[in-house]
């Protein structure tokens, strides 16, 4: 037995070393990795690298200077530094994305294993609900939502954050689900009439059980391709919400960044700076995840790979 279970150990750990030297032999995942690495460290630690965040007491700068060697990437219409704000506003924006993709392929998990498993009337019902939420603009749930999510809570911080950032989370989650459901029903539906799925339930083996333990590690490689692709989604949705004023100044994200510099007028008195560089950052990161979950879908379906 202990043998067995030795070579059974020896085998998981040939698979994944051929699994991340094939994904770390993609361009795209290389690329991708470097430029995330690089984005969560500067969320990571923000204040190491750019001290802590300006405000309108602490500003030093010139109003809407370009850039220079004492502001890099210019100042704003206050004088703050925008490299300052573009560093701690990656903390706010990649936090967002990251915890509303968890909600995400959470609630997109359920249903579309639920939906594949069960078939009959629960297929039918949670697949309308899906195909509901596939035309469900994000930022017009949010203005509806925030004022009555406000009232609730009131104003006061919850660790650190203000309400309106669990709003935008809680938005971005419960409506960005729809396309990960719809891909785990299909794989669902194949994997149930499998074998491994039949002997289970001739076991005694739970419905819960048999999705638990049986169906949802036949679902991760799917799951965590897709994964990516909703956290670039996630991206652009939050920027999309703080650009229509839903985020909060006082912990900015680089859609308040973009906000700010709308409302200062910066493109028209042509401060690209202001406006390009949490632009650029939004682009970056955003096609970082499309590159990893393009990676990933190679690496885990060898049919997609091009073969030189």
């Amino acid at each position: 037995m202990m043998n067995i279970a030795q070579s059974r150990r020896r085998s998981h750990l040939r698979a994944l070393k051929s699994f991340v030297g094939q994904f770390l032999a993609h361009g795209g995942a290389q690329v991708g990795l470097l430029v995330l690495v690089a984005f969560l460290l500067m969320a990571a630690a923000p204040s190491l690298l750019v001290g802590p965040l300006e405000t309108v007491a602490t500003a030093t700068g010139n109003f809407l200077a370009p850039p220079s060697s004492h502001n890099l990437l210019g100042t704003d219409e206050i004088g703050r530094d925008v490299l300052n704000l573009v560093v701690h506003g990656a903390r706010n924006s990649l936090a967002i994305a990251l915890v509303a993709t968890m909600i995400s392929l959470v609630v997109g998990t359920a249903v579309g294993v639920s939906a594949g498993y069960f078939g009959g009337l629960v297929d039918v019902w949670l697949m309308r609900t899906t195909d509901f939420f596939f035309v469900m603009p994000s930022f017009v749930l949010a203005l509806v939502i925030t004022p009555v999510f406000l009232d609730v809570v009131g104003h006061q911080d919850f660790l650190g954050f203000r309400p309106s950032f669990f709003v935008i989370i809680v938005v971005i989650g419960l409506t960005s689900w729809a396309m990960v459901a719809r891909l785990l029903r299909s794989q669902t539906l194949s994997l149930r009439e499998r074998q491994f799925v039949d002997r289970a339930r001739v076991a005694g083996t739970s419905n819960l059980g048999i999705m638990i333990r049986h169906l949802l590690p036949n679902l991760v490689p799917q799951i965590a391709a897709n994964g990516a692709l909703v956290v670039a989604n996630a991206i652009y949705i939050e920027t999309a919400l703080s650009f229509l004023g839903l985020g909060d100044p006082l912990q900015p994200s680089w859609g308040t960044i973009l906000l700010l510099a709308q409302r200062s007028g910066a493109a028209s008195i042509g401060a690209w700076w202001y406006m390009g560089a949490p632009g650029i950052c939004v682009l970056a990161v955003a096609l970082s995840f499309v590159l990893l979950g393009n990676a990933l879908d190679d690496t885990f379906n060898p049919r997609r790979r091009v073969i030189p």
